[in-house]
């Protein structure tokens, strides 16, 4: 079937999709500086590029409790759910409108009108297919492996979003890491938790709205092939610096550091990134850190953790934090008396959840005041104090 690819009120493409919703043919393109950043060669939409963006769009394989959602409504793969809902998303301002068709993005987009939960709730488990229900929700286009769901409260757009076994301790993660970027002076999105049927979920408002949307680092990178002389480090910096993106070296900078005191896993290429205006397609700047739940050593248990380890592993840019934490040219910034009393509140996030056993909370409040003073000495001594 076909269908306009369309960016707000502009039409960016027309597409062909396959019963399964994947892109198998692009027969025209109308407006190539509108097509998804990172998939437009010489003028014109690469195939493969916009076929994987498309793709991407959808909910990963991995997700937790995908498999079962996807019987329950017969479908095979999460792709066939983009249709549902048009391809809207709450992450950006792309969709599609089958063609010919009268729809516009006046009247149907997630940022201004209400939207479908019965996605969401079945992905977490609640309820079942029924003849009412309906699937025009912006959860069939979330991304990660972690159980979630959009929500409309006190008229905002909001994230919830659950933990793994065995310690659901993501959601706790982000309320942590939201603690310390707020002490630090770090731009970020600030995340809370709430309970649900005895389980914790980070619970963050959408930081992108009707005219806004996110590009991540991956498709940032995208943009042109990175020359060989280059660090993905420095390409990345480069490539936002022609884009126009003010400070984004400190940016990335903090983001680094919060990292490093977290002990992040999972800092990849998807989440972090650029705003940009979908409106005029200039660059907004840096999105706020968001994402910082496979942090804290989330699934290691108590006795296995090594706070001070030089391997502790990291992403996207080195193997190691080690290794990343040396990529930080300034840290004039950072100021080590903002954290002073951080273990407490620490603790009392930690406390909270009886995933978390006592020894456990205190290995992890000990272990974050480890990796701060393995942080103030990499200070000191890039400062010549010691």
């Amino acid at each position: 079937m076909r269908y306009i690819l369309m960016h707000r009120e502009k039409a960016v493409a027309e597409i062909e999709l396959d019963e399964l919703s994947n892109i198998i043919n692009i027969h025209e393109v109308y407006a190539p500086e509108h097509l998804p950043v990172g998939t437009a060669v010489k003028n014109t939409a690469d195939k493969n590029s916009l076929a994987r963006w498309w793709a991407k769009r959808s909910i990963p394989a991995s997700r937790s409790g995908l498999r079962e959602a996807l019987d329950a409504l017969n479908m095979s793969v999460p792709q066939e759910l983009l249709v549902k809902c048009y391809g809207l998303s709450l992450s950006d301002q792309y969709w599609v409108s089958p063609k010919d068709s009268s729809l516009s993005w006046s009247d149907i987009n997630f940022f201004e009108h209400n939207f479908s939960e019965d996605v969401g709730n079945l992905l977490f488990g609640y309820g079942g297919v029924s003849e009412s229900m309906s699937l025009v929700s912006p959860d069939n286009t979330s991304d990660g492996q972690l159980i979630k769901k959009w929500k409309i409260a006190d008229g905002k757009r909001v994230l919830i979003k659950g933990g793994s076994n065995p310690y659901q301790q993501e959601p706790l993660c982000e309320a942590i890491a939201s603690k310390i970027a707020d002490r630090l002076g770090i731009y970020h999105v600030e995340y809370k938790i709430i309970w649900e049927n005895d389980k914790p979920f980070s619970v963050c408002d959408d930081f992108i709205n009707s005219e806004t949307e996110l590009v991540s680092a991956y498709h940032i990178m995208r943009i042109e092939k990175k020359p060989n002389n280059l660090s993905e480090y420095e390409f990345y910096i480069k490539l936002c610096e022609s884009l126009c993106v003010q400070d984004i070296r400190k940016q990335i900078e903090k983001m680094l550091v919060l990292d490093f005191i977290i002990g992040n896993e999972d800092r990849h290429f998807n989440n972090f990134g650029l705003i940009r205006n979908a409106v005029t397609l200039e660059w907004v700047g840096c999105a706020p850190v968001f994402d910082c739940g496979t942090s804290l050593w989330y699934n290691t248990q108590e006795s296995l953790i090594k706070p001070l380890s030089p391997s502790l592993p990291s992403k996207p840019f080195r193997k190691t934090h080690g290794e990343q934490i040396q990529l930080v040219t300034d840290f004039s910034w950072v100021n080590a008396d903002k954290l002073k009393g951080i273990g407490e509140e620490i603790n009392d996030i930690l406390s909270e959840s009886a995933y978390i056993s006592d020894e456990r909370r205190k290995v992890l409040c000990g272990a974050v005041r480890r990796r701060i003073e393995l942080l103030d000495k990499i200070v000191m001594k890039q400062n010549g104090d010691i």
